[in-house]
């Protein structure tokens, strides 16, 4: 994969707004662009919050209006006393799309986050044009929780420490309770089913040593779409939206301009 280098971000003004859904909090974290520019929403995963944007959020906001989201029970938000699914998360999203983007947004989602955007578009296919799915989970030769433990043990390994931390301490503002309920969501819910039923422009965006997120279940994911492309990012690990902030929006804005083929994808 090639990029050109992208000019370093001006630092952003992020102003962040709060939505409750049906008892469901979300947080919302905006940069504002021209109102002709592409919509992009960040929606992060499992036990993690808007931080994993921080490289990421700046660099796309220099050329599109970004909303990052941050889900209930997540960042420091209050845990919902009820079960939500990944339907009902993702109908609670659509809510707050609607509030928040006054068009079809690339809604992309890392990790777990996946599961949410592609469940949003196949539920509300008039609020998304695009979807970006990082590090999907979960791969379906490997569901069970002690395969994907391993896994994301193998990954802090590959990880910087800066980076480990702060998972670690998103990890810790969520709680156990919260963080296995929808652990246990993730398990179930079928992505490589559910992504065959959206049908707009997809990219699959993996670090090339990512252990959750291998080869051989983006191929499959992606061979499901429609319309996609893969992005693999050379030596990095599951957290590449953190770690190679660059080169995946190089990916993201290229499928916004380009209806669905990014350029140096594979």
């Amino acid at each position: 994969m090639t990029t050109s280098t992208l000019p370093r971000p001006a630092r952003v003004e992020w102003s962040p707004r709060q939505f409750s859904i049906d008892g469901l909090v979300f947080r919302v974290w905006s940069s504002a662009a021209e109102a002709s520019s592409p919509t992009i929403v960040l929606v992060h995963g499992v036990g993690m919050s808007h931080r994993s944007f921080l490289h990421l959020h700046p660099r796309l906001a220099r050329t599109a209006s970004v909303h990052s989201v941050d889900l209930p029970g997540f960042a420091g938000l209050p845990a919902p006393e009820v079960d939500v699914s990944v339907a009902a998360m993702a109908d609670a999203l659509a809510d707050v799309l609607r509030r928040v983007v006054a068009r079809p947004a690339v809604l992309v989602g890392h990790s777990m986050g996946a599961q949410w955007v592609v469940e949003t578009a196949v539920r509300h296919p008039d609020l998304v044009g695009g979807l970006v799915l990082i590090g999907p989970v979960v791969d379906d030769q490997r569901r069970g929780l002690p395969a994907q433990a391993v896994a994301l043990a193998r990954d802090g390994l590959r990880e910087p420490p800066r980076v480990n931390l702060r998972v670690t301490l998103d990890y810790l503002r969520t709680g156990p309770r919260w963080f296995f309920a929808q652990v246990r969501h993730m398990l179930a819910y079928p992505l490589e089913e559910r992504v065959a039923e959206a049908v707009v422009p997809t990219l699959v965006v993996r670090g090339g040593r990512d252990p959750i997120a291998g080869n051989g279940w983006v191929d499959r994911l992606a061979a499901r779409t429609a319309r996609s492309s893969v992005l693999v990012v050379p030596g990095k690990g599951h957290r590449v939206e953190r770690t190679a902030a660059e080169a995946v929006a190089h990916g993201i804005l290229a499928l916004t301009a380009s209806g669905g083929h990014p350029a140096g994808a594979s």
